[in-house]
């Protein structure tokens, strides 16, 4: 679910990801100026999936960073809380037979207690209603000795890039969003949520505060995304 404080209620957004779902892979590879698969691949070198393994990925969208980690593998569920991402999700990786979609809401999953060996989320923290709350039940379905890989927009540590990247976001991105994707309102809110979100020392905070411990994070383009990885306690 969204944060409130960006506007929107959960139906809302819900709706507004159904909306732009069938081109949204596309939308974002323009936008991230082709880094995207770069962080797909960076993100799932951190989860480092083995064969036999359960890896629940959040905020999955259409399942393109679920099927690279089914690549090796492990059982991979794909939950996001948009239908209609669901529905372009199962359809476009219905030839991944470790691959299952699942509606669900990141902060009430519907699964039990130390499932899963890795759960990981992708660009979709930050557009949780209550992350501290998506946070802890990362901290209960993850099995104990199991791992968490959160990859989100950040915040670039070095003020020329910080600049530089603002003035993309606010010159740049409105205009490539008209040629790439249907609803100009969801990357609008998309802007809205990465300046609202913290930076990575206090996102590590969170992680940590939720459970997980050896918690460090690496920047990825000079901190335009952060990589952030925690462990449960084995006992």
């Amino acid at each position: 679910m969204m944060r409130a404080d960006l506007g929107k209620e959960p139906e809302q957004v819900s709706a507004m990801f159904d909306r732009v779902a069938a081109r949204y892979d596309r939308t974002n590879t323009v936008l991230s100026v082709g880094n995207a698969p770069l962080w797909r691949v960076a993100t799932t070198r951190a989860v480092a999936p083995k064969a036999g393994e359960r890896i629940l990925d959040v905020a999955a969208g259409t399942g393109t960073s679920s099927a690279s980690l089914a690549k090796s593998g492990a059982s991979v569920v794909a939950a996001d809380f948009s239908p209609g991402m669901i529905e372009v999700g199962r359809r476009r990786q219905a030839q991944v037979p470790n691959l299952v979609f699942v509606e669900a809401d990141a902060t009430k999953l519907p699964f039990g207690d130390d499932e899963f060996d890795a759960v990981t989320i992708s660009f979709g923290l930050r557009n949780v209603n209550d992350p501290k709350k998506a946070l802890a039940e990362f901290f209960r379905v993850t099995k104990p000795g199991g791992r968490l890989v959160v990859c989100e927009f950040s915040h670039p540590p070095v003020g020329v890039v910080r600049a530089g990247y603002h003035a993309y976001q606010r010159y740049v991105m409105p205009s490539l969003v008209k040629l790439s994707s249907s609803n100009d309102d969801a990357y609008e809110y998309l802007n809205e949520s990465i300046n609202a979100w913290p930076d990575q020392r206090a996102l590590a905070a969170w992680i940590r505060e939720a459970g997980y411990t050896d918690v460090a994070w690496r920047n990825l383009t000079l901190g335009v995304v952060a990589l952030h990885r925690g462990r449960k306690p084995a006992a």
